[in-house]
């Protein structure tokens, strides 16, 4: 269901961006009685957010909203009083109350019911009705002042729009195809903001090894995943899911520890995948010794397929500098070390992230200290405010970056109202 665009007249509250953080701010000014104009330069709104969750928009976490800042690794007490005045709960029930049926899974995800991310889009557009806020397709090239400085509106490329006060939620620039293509940076910079320089957040990280390549496709389930810096000090750990990819590894392990690994030009990390996590060294040698006696006949190649995945053996083997065709009862004391510490801690160097474009969220945006957090309001330009990722915050997954984007929006959409 798209939303109705109209004609566009003078507005007390103009928002840039018709993502999660620029509807929720429009229906929230619109609710205090502001007249709202929402601009995007899409056709239709929430094509993003139409895409987050892979398809099925985990659209928060029901947790506290101390637990929520917990995993926001990036300017998290700027976030304090936006989550405490609308933390997860109150995401929820806003949504409930406009008749989106949720459900929560593994980790307190939230999801709608339907398991699909145009429900989310299509309740906030209803809201968006509802409210009667103006929409309008354009890119915002401008902000516009008058003679003493002071915000006037806004101009696109299709023509001008007057307007006292102004909400910048145009997002980062990961997935440009869907309008992220780092507008509001260049708007919050003429106004006198400082930008820190975006980079890719929660995204795949690419490895050196060609064996990753080799096992492209692989998914690798109950994994313990640690990442070292080059002090070998550990700076992440997980448990869960991974894949590999012809370049690296991605999975929802992986894309959280890309969050962690932000300073490359200074520093280096490596990966270290406990594939058998739930068995201490004696434990695993244990077994190693068990399937090798019950299976003494056969070569290593075949004993190995019940530890780890087919395609994965031939890369043991090379690492260990075994033969698959050694026979399971002359495996050496020696060679059963080498493999244990390879199911213990198959190591992967990282060169760096993947491609910004393909990150799920950018880090870095509009300087956190340059923004009041309990309005989201410009300390360098009266009557301007910022919501969502085009602020320099960012989250692990799980739905908090979505919550970061309905609670800046709800607090930028506020303060501009009331203003």
């Amino acid at each position: 269901m798209a939303c109705t665009k109209t004609q566009a007249m003078s507005s007390n509250v103009i928002v840039v961006g018709g993502g999660p953080a620029g509807m929720m701010a429009a229906i929230t000014a619109a609710e205090q009685g502001a007249r709202v104009l929402l601009i995007e330069r899409n056709e239709k709104l929430g094509r993003k957010l139409n895409i987050t969750g892979k398809g099925r928009c985990n659209l928060t976490n029901d947790c506290s909203a101390e637990e929520a800042l917990a995993h926001i690794p990036r300017n998290s007490r700027f976030l304090y009083s936006a989550f405490t005045r609308f933390d997860s709960r109150a995401a929820m029930k806003f949504f409930e109350n406009r008749g989106l049926r949720l459900k929560t899974e593994r980790g307190r995800r939230v999801f709608p019911v339907s398991d699909s991310a145009y429900d989310v889009t299509d309740t906030l557009c209803a809201a968006l009705r509802r409210q009667k806020v103006e929409i309008r397709t354009d890119r915002i090239i401008r902000l516009l002042t008058d003679e003493t400085g002071a915000l006037r509106g806004v101009s696109g490329e299709r023509g001008e729009y007057p307007g006292e006060k102004v909400i910048l939620a145009t997002g980062g620039v990961s997935y440009p195809a869907t309008g992220s293509t780092g507008d509001g940076y260049a708007l919050a910079e003429a106004a006198g903001h400082t930008i820190i320089p975006p980079k890719a957040s929660l995204v795949a990280l690419e490895c050196l090894e060609d064996c990753c390549g080799r096992m492209q496709g692989l998914s690798l389930r109950n994994v313990a995943l640690t990442v070292k810096n080059k002090k070998n000090k550990m700076v992440y750990h997980d448990f869960g899911e991974m894949l590999f990819t012809g370049h690296g590894v991605s999975g929802p392990m992986i894309l959280s520890a890309s969050a962690h690994l932000r300073d490359y030009e200074k520093d280096s990390y490596r990966l270290f995948i406990d594939l058998k996590p739930a068995l201490d060294e004696a434990k695993l040698d244990a077994r190693l010794l068990r399937d090798f006696e019950a299976q003494h006949n056969r070569d290593l190649s075949n004993v190995l397929g019940g530890l780890v995945p087919r395609s994965m053996i031939p890369i043991l083997l090379e690492r260990t500098e075994i033969s698959g065709q050694t026979k399971a009862n002359s495996v050496t004391r020696q060679q059963r070390r080498r493999l244990m510490e390879e199911l213990k801690g198959f190591a992967l160097t990282v060169s760096g992230p993947g491609p910004i474009e393909q990150a799920i969220i950018t880090s870095g945006g509009v300087k956190t200290g340059e923004i009041d957090p309990s309005a989201m309001a410009s300390k360098k330009l009266p009557g301007l405010y910022f919501a969502g990722e085009v602020i320099d915050v960012d989250a692990y997954t799980g739905g908090f970056n979505l919550q970061i984007a309905w609670a800046t929006g709800r607090a930028a959409g506020l303060a501009a109202a009331q203003a």
